[in-house]
């Protein structure tokens, strides 16, 4: 039993690291804008742009805010809003 749980522990890890080294379980946000992130902090919504694309989202952040002023926009949540981002 307890060589199958240790088996069992290191596939787990395994598949945990290969995930992190493979960029999976980074964010799907784009870099918008002008600035350099990170670090962000939330800027605002963009309603015209809830339940788009992330590329309509950052064209949303830059026609609102400017290009100066944003540096990543994603949809997000399970409402699907355009949250944009500036540097934090």
């Amino acid at each position: 039993m307890a060589k199958n749980l240790n088996a069992v522990c290191f596939t787990v890890l395994l598949l945990v690291l290969v995930m992190a080294s493979s960029g999976f379980l980074k964010s799907e946000a784009i870099k918008c804008g002008d600035l350099t992130c990170p670090p962000f902090a939330f800027h605002d919504e963009c309603p015209a742009a809830h339940g788009t694309t992330d590329s309509i989202c950052c064209d949303c952040c830059i026609k609102a805010y400017g290009s100066a002023n944003i540096c990543w926009a994603i949809i997000e949540g399970t409402d699907k809003h355009c949250h944009c981002y500036t540097k934090g």
